[in-house]
């Protein structure tokens, strides 16, 4: 467990007149995920023999380094040896640096005199050759050993933290984000493009697997975000513009035009009513119905407001009409109105931007668009509910035939190599509840086809075990096409779908009434320009992307900026409210912090040596770099700063060092890694 002088001995020699340090080398096992693969006690050891000229004079190796104990271990080192610099060499900074710099601070080292080196990510994980993998640690350690002479001492950045907050979104996710902030007494701005919040919730009739009515659980939640006192609402708006940083965001708000005074509305309705042109609603009623030109998305809109769609109104198309502002009681009626554009000062932003639907249009062999009694799963669900625009009557495109028959096809979009890998974790449930919906309305026979059944969380798979049980057919495979070519007369007049029974290991026709397509999530078509707005980062597949999958799944990797709901990923409403309160949570822990301590790893301008190129302007990811035209020098703001070293990598003239990433730094850690540092070379294993 232990090598080296135990008592204080010199420190190690340095060379070219360096000073002397007194280094301590800590190896952990984690268990069996490093030392399966490492010799941890003879890394250990190897450390405190081959290292000793470097400056080490301890080396100890234990089970759990991170745990209490393992930090005490190295507390009472860094007391009794007079430790000045520390390499842990464990799993990744990510998961423990934090840990390891406190547990250095308790010590009353400075914490920025630690370096921690990957040996399991980097070297246990990814080899099966103990021997080399047991080599390739020392190399590592060394490495970090060589870096960690040229640490600083360094102290973090304390900024202060707006009370307000902003969440972008008003689906569900936003919602619950906004209302637990609001509740806490922290003023909230949330800001939705739709004139009414609610997002894709509002659209659903009930919701699994429980059934609840989607509007009675939903609508209660809207009313209080409409009336809370401590949120203002901006619907019909987007997010322009954001400056700042954490805890001193300023972001400008495009509040567009309703073409109606909301100071004189009473949402009375009578503008819609008198409306002559009525318009496809392609939006909320997924092209099934009709709205006005002016007109509210739903009878619960929040806010009651109208708005007026420009582009169909007739007094701007031919400059008549004006109904609308004639029967107006209260002449809310603004035909002159403009966008506003409001700034807005703000401590944290969440964004909970939400998903677009698959478009099934993409998976031509399934006839959507072409074959008429294919449906979306949208669509779906406002043939379903009470309030669409059959009034909660399934029937077939000409508005009146009751199907005898349904074919529901699961994972249209998704775990499709074609279109999208990923699992959008709700087509299940969703197609369940199709099944048991469409079954009791109209007594149709159903079948469901299906790749796998994920039915994974609370009450789901009881869900999937009720709709069994109530008839449902099963037919496991992917489909292959729907087609509306009959082969024999009982196809007649039929959707045909053509699929492979992987259970009865044959191919089968299956003649339906109607076919519902199981669309999978997908990103904001807009996820990529919304991300770099607001500084952040998206996936490959679209999403945004959290700060860590299992440990930090709501915070991202700019401070200050948090996600909710889908736009972090695909995921069903309790996910999403859950998600929704966690992000709030957050942002309520730095508003009662009222400051907020950022690490002080950052890049710097130096000013003497800038040259003006202004090459790394447009390079920074986090929009942290200005330009002053008076001087001709970039200047670089260290509280947007992420010290991702971009810029410094960029700077043709070397006018800009990265704290924690010198030159020095990074040449001597490649000196270690390649083992230049010793006195007898020993070969690195391959």
């Amino acid at each position: 467990m232990t090598s080296g002088n135990g008592s204080k001995p010199q420190g190690g020699a340095r060379r070219d007149g360096e000073p002397q340090e007194r280094i301590g080398v800590y190896v952990c096992h984690c268990g069996t995920n490093i030392a399966g693969t490492v010799d941890v006690q003879e890394v250990a050891e190897w450390a405190a023999t081959r290292l000793k000229h470097r400056g080490v004079v301890i080396g100890r190796d234990y089970k759990f380094m991170c745990s209490s104990l393992g930090q005490e271990l190295i507390e009472k080192d860094i007391r009794e040896l007079g430790l000045t610099r520390v390499v842990v060499a464990a799993c990744s900074p990510h998961l423990h640096e934090k840990t390891f710099r406190t547990a250095c601070a308790r010590a009353g080292l400075n914490p920025f005199l630690m370096e921690m080196v990957s040996i399991r990510e980097q070297v246990s994980w990814v080899h099966t050759d103990k021997v080399a993998a047991t080599a390739k640690a020392k190399a590592v350690i060394s490495g970090g050993v060589e870096r960690v002479l040229h640490h600083a001492p360094l102290e973090p950045m304390y900024v202060p933290i707006h009370p307000a907050t902003m969440v972008v979104g008003g689906g569900i996710a936003g919602i619950q984000a906004a209302l637990e902030i609001a509740d806490s007494g922290s003023p909230v701005y949330l800001v939705e493009r739709e004139p009414s919040i609610g997002g894709h919730m509002a659209q659903f009739d009930k919701t699994f697997p429980t059934l609840d009515c989607s509007a009675c659980i939903l609508t209660p939640k809207m009313v209080s975000v409409g009336s809370h006192p401590n949120i203002t609402l901006m619907t019909w708006s987007e997010v322009e513009k954001v400056d700042g940083y954490v805890g001193n965001f300023t972001v400008s708000v495009r509040q567009k035009a309703r073409k109606v005074n909301t100071d004189l509305c009473t949402g009375c309705g009578i503008c819609q009513e008198k409306c002559p042109k009525k318009v496809i609603d392609d939006v909320f009623e997924a092209g099934l119905g009709y709205r006005k030109a002016i007109y509210t998305p739903f009878p619960q809109a929040v806010p009651k407001f109208p708005v007026m769609d420009v582009e169909n109104c007739t007094y701007y198309q031919k400059g008549t009409c004006k109904a609308c502002e004639k029967f107006c009681p209260t002449e809310a009626i603004d035909f002159d109105q403009q966008d506003e554009v409001i700034s807005v000062q703000v401590g944290n932003i969440i964004l909970a931007t939400g998903y677009d639907l698959f478009d099934a249009r993409r998976v031509s062999n399934y006839g959507y668009g072409r074959l008429a009694n294919v449906f979306t799963s949208l669509e779906m669900e406002r043939l379903m509910n009470a309030a669409g625009p059959t009034n909660g009557q399934i029937v077939l495109r000409d508005g009146k035939t009751v199907p005898k028959s349904v074919g529901i096809i699961h994972c249209v979009g998704s775990r499709d190599r074609n279109f999208n890998n990923y699992c959008s974790v709700i087509c299940c449930m969703q197609s369940l509840k199709f099944a048991h919906i469409v079954g009791e309305r109209t007594g149709a026979t159903v079948y469901n086809f299906y790749i796998d059944i994920r039915a994974g969380f609370k009450d789901y798979d009881e869900f999937y075990q009720r709709v069994i049980e109530e008839g449902t057919l099963f037919v496991r495979g992917k489909v292959a096409e729907v087609t509306g070519e009959p082969r024999i007369p009982a196809e007649q007049g039929k959707l045909i779908i053509q699929v492979e029974d992987t259970l009865a290991a044959r191919q089968r026709r299956i003649p339906v009434d109607m076919v519902i397509l199981s669309a999978g999530l997908e990103p904001r078509k807009d996820s990529k320009e919304t991300a770099k707005l607001f500084g952040i980062s998206c996936s490959a597949n679209g999403w945004y992307i959290e700060k860590h999958p299992k440990l930090d799944p709501v915070a991202t990797m700019t401070e200050g900026i948090y996600i909710a709901g889908c736009a972090q990923g695909p995921k069903d409403i309790p996910a999403s409210v859950a998600q929704g309160a966690a992000a709030a949570a957050r942002v309520m822990g730095r508003i009662q912090q009222k400051e907020m301590a950022l690490e002080p790893i950052r890049a710097s301008v130096i000013e003497e040596k800038c040259s003006g190129c202004r090459i790394c302007n447009g390079l920074c990811p986090y929009n942290a770099i200005s330009f002053h035209e008076d001087r001709m020098v970039t200047e670089i703001n260290p509280a947007l700063c992420q010290g991702c070293g971009t810029c410094v990598a960029a700077c043709p003239a070397g006018a800009i060092a990265g704290t924690g990433f010198s030159n020095e730094q990074i040449l001597s850690q490649i000196e270690g890694l390649l083992l230049l540092n010793l006195t007898e070379q020993e070969p690195v294993a391959a």
